[in-house]
């Protein structure tokens, strides 16, 4: 096993065991911050003129974001659920605008809509 895939191992058991003990707010905790970096890997990529990873790491980033929007429970949480819902939904339109168009600014823009939730929720205790 070389370097680079023996980190990669390392790194699978940190998160797993990390989602193994987190808490249902953490997750989603967890979940924002994966979110966050992917949005950052992908507008990286895209500098770099690197397709094939800008591809890959938009592709996670959408599923993080369907991974969210499987946790909003409207019924209990009404109106800022459907909120965050939509914002979800923007965010997912916006990241394949970003990939399709190699827009780096739609990229900031999703990051900076994530930014406000990502920290509100930090607070949250």
């Amino acid at each position: 096993m070389n370097a680079r895939a023996a980190m990669q191992s390392y790194g699978q058991v940190q998160v797993n065991a990390g989602v193994e003990d987190a808490s249902s707010h953490r997750l989603i905790g967890m979940l924002y911050e994966g979110l966050l970096t992917r949005i950052a890997q992908a507008k990286g990529a895209l500098l770099q003129k690197d397709i094939e990873t800008k591809g890959k790491k938009v592709s996670e980033a959408m599923n993080i974001l369907m991974g969210l929007r499987e946790f909003l429970d409207v019924n209990t949480g009404g109106e800022l659920a459907q909120n965050l819902d939509s914002l979800y939904d923007y965010i997912q339109r916006s990241l394949m605008q970003a990939h399709m168009k190699n827009d780096e600014s739609k990229f900031d823009e999703c990051r900076d809509l994530l930014l406000p939730i990502t920290g509100a929720w930090a607070e949250i205790s």
